[in-house]
């Protein structure tokens, strides 16, 4: 990791939301909830290969304050390609609005990081459709980084990555109980929203001889802890 660090030093800077921690490394936590079925069917799909599939999760920031907010995300993947479908919420109105839906009353719905209120429809029907409930918390600490030429680009290096089956909503925060799913491993990721890969970032690939692999923290979390979900099964 500190190779990479130093590596992409000169074609990145951290991202704004980034703070530094006691070590001078920016980054900032991440905490989110996926609901699936009672069946698993979300993490059926992903094992079986479907090519379009959905992922449900509310997700938050670092450490709870009185103004928390909160996503409701829909992430949609079509082989390669992902779109997100997003909607913002205080966190602690987010168990009323699960329960009576009143979108007008609790969705944050102005300013340049406002919501539109079709995603958060999308969100709410799929769920209550599907009766998915809050199935995985996965939490961990996410160094991110923007390009200074290719402001196209963004690397993330995920870390600490940690895992809880049922959680409640109003535990998103909690660390209590969660489960490291990986000792000596982090997840990189490199997304670039132009056509082609910026030149230094293939370099990288090529010099670290990293593998492309189709990861997802969700699964991973349900197969760290997959004796709770066989006895819960």
């Amino acid at each position: 990791m500190d190779a990479l660090r130093k590596r992409i030093s000169s074609f990145v800077s951290p991202d704004k939301n980034t703070r530094k921690n006691n070590s001078g490394l920016s980054q900032y936590t991440v905490r989110s909830i996926y609901f699936d079925s009672k069946s698993f069917s979300c993490y059926a799909e992903k094992h079986e290969g479907v090519m379009l599939r959905r992922k449900f999760r509310i997700r938050g920031y670092n450490e709870m304050t009185s103004d928390s907010w909160v996503v409701m995300e829909i992430k949609r993947k079509i082989q390669a390609r992902q779109k997100k479908y997003r909607s913002r919420v205080l966190f602690k109105d987010i168990d009323k609005l699960l329960k009576n839906g009143n979108l007008h009353k609790y969705l944050i719905t102005n300013g340049e990081n406002g919501t539109d209120i079709t995603d958060a429809g999308k969100f709410m029907y799929h769920i209550k459709k599907n009766q998915f409930i809050p199935t995985c918390l996965v939490t961990y600490e996410r160094e991110a980084y923007l390009g200074k030429l290719d402001n196209g680009v963004r690397i993330t290096f995920d870390k600490n990555i940690r895992s809880r089956l049922y959680p409640l909503v109003s535990t998103l925060y909690d660390d209590d109980g969660l489960k490291l799913l990986f000792k000596n491993h982090f997840i990189l990721e490199i997304k670039y929203f132009r056509q082609d890969m910026p030149v230094w970032a293939r370099s990288l690939v090529q010099e670290f001889r990293l593998r492309n692999d189709a990861l997802s923290k969700y699964t991973i979390g349900i197969d760290a802890n997959r004796e709770q979900v066989l006895v819960t099964y």
